[in-house]
């Protein structure tokens, strides 16, 4: 994996190891019954292996541990560290020794070497150890270069560098999904739901130690990924929060635009800045690996020039009596409008008032609340439609139907009849 610049003999040697965490040691356990022709030797065996767990030598998992036995996969969000040995093989003194450790990837070349100061002098089998750390941002491949020049006591400058080329994989499979939960009760505060599929895509577990959404200025969080039982909040996927290779675990968020931005009806428009996940977890040992996404976005619902919602309708009314509702209209243009409303009946909804009234104008980004009264004609679960706005500076219409939807019932019917 390592090639070498210059093939002439140098004084000094350079050895590089990739630093992790050992694993722990695992055996085959060979057992069989006490009538068989090998009787206890197997038993007997396991019981002298230093490698097994004393009282329980037929697990496979012993208490020893393996230090890595070769490079292994590196992860992106990862922490790379490496140790670097400069040793003096030769039997002279070489002066001003300089160690030089970059990382290249597709995008950039980095410094990882802890100090750019050259050492005064080494002597003969003493060595300049150093290690570098770097948290992998980058999938691809990456290259370790390292780099020494030194000088001889004849005042020769020598230099030589080796290569260590390696790839990053991918941890995790991130998807995300947007709901916008726009209901007719909803009236500026427009709640986003936010669904992460997060997918290992390792060949061994992870413990999710931790999955957020960190919001835009725009918008306040909530997470919806725990349950209340009692007076705590216990996680939907368990106490061991573990995701198995190729599982996928879903995590929901409900964002809900502040109050400042959400008054703002001109504010959230076109495509918006949701926020990024932050995902943390360990492996082997409690290695531990972090992930951030870049900036989610999403296309906002468009309203149109006018919106119109509901702060107040009753969940039931009964058949043939009036009951009121509370409407808002919300100027999302960025010009001033004068309004008029009407208010057209349809086969079960009829209005209660005058139609054809003046609103006055509404400026930009604002918005006003409207009580209207009125009354169905016919039971079960009715639509309420039948509205219009009528902009008179422009002569433009706008039409609401299917605002909302009430439940009507007959005062006078015998429920158990």
């Amino acid at each position: 994996m390592d090639v070498n610049q210059a093939k002439q003999e140098h004084l000094l040697a350079l050895k590089v190891m990739r630093l992790t965490k050992p694993t722990l040691f695992t055996n085959m356990p060979v057992t069989c019954e006490d009538r068989d022709l090998p009787g206890d030797l197997f038993t007997r065996l396991m019981k002298e292996d230093p490698s097994t767990v004393k009282g329980a030598e037929t697990l496979m998992l012993g208490e020893m541990l393996t230090l890595p036995q070769n490079f292994g996969n590196i992860f992106l969000g990862e922490t790379f560290s490496s140790y670097i040995s400069v040793h003096n093989d030769s039997n002279q003194v070489v002066k001003d020794i300089l160690v030089k450790a970059d990382l290249q990837t597709s995008s950039q070349r980095l410094n990882l070497s802890a100090s750019n100061s050259a050492v005064t002098e080494l002597k003969p089998e003493c060595c300049i150890d150093d290690v570098i750390h770097h948290e992998v941002k980058e999938i691809g491949t990456h290259i370790l270069v390292c780099a020494v020049s030194y000088t001889t006591q004849t005042g020769e400058k020598l230099y030589f560098r080796k290569f260590f080329k390696f790839q990053v994989l991918k941890p995790l499979d991130v998807k995300t999904k947007f709901y916008n939960a726009e209901s007719d009760l909803s009236s500026v505060t427009d709640e986003v739901f936010l669904e992460a599929q997060i997918q290992n895509i390792t060949t061994s577990p992870m413990f999710m130690e931790k999955v957020s959404l960190e919001p835009s200025m725009m918008y306040n969080v909530t997470e919806l990924n725990t349950v209340t039982l009692g007076d705590e909040g216990v996680s939907t996927f368990g106490k061991m929060s573990y995701l198995q290779p190729m599982d996928t675990r879903q995590y929901l968020y409900c964002l809900k635009p502040k109050p400042e931005f959400a008054e703002k009806a001109g504010v959230i428009k076109g495509v918006t800045v949701i926020g990024k996940l932050d995902i943390v977890w360990k492996t082997n040992l409690g290695e531990r690996g972090r992930l951030q996404t870049s900036q989610l976005q999403r296309m906002a619902p468009g309203y149109g020039d006018v919106r119109l919602s509901l702060e107040m309708i009753p969940d039931t009314v009964n058949l043939e009596e009036p009951f009121d509702i509370t409407c808002k209209i919300t100027n999302c243009s960025e010009r001033t409008m004068d309004l008029v409303l009407e208010m057209c009946n349809t086969c079960s909804i009829h209005w209660c008032g005058v139609s054809g009234r003046q609103l006055g104008k509404l400026s930009p980004s604002s918005s006003l609340s409207l009580p209207l009264r009125l009354l169905s004609s016919v039971q079960g679960l009715q639509s309420i439609s039948g509205l219009r706005l009528t902009d008179t500076f422009l002569k433009r219409t706008y039409e609401y139907d299917d605002i909302a939807q009430v439940c009507v019932v007959c005062p006078y019917m015998n429920p158990e009849s």
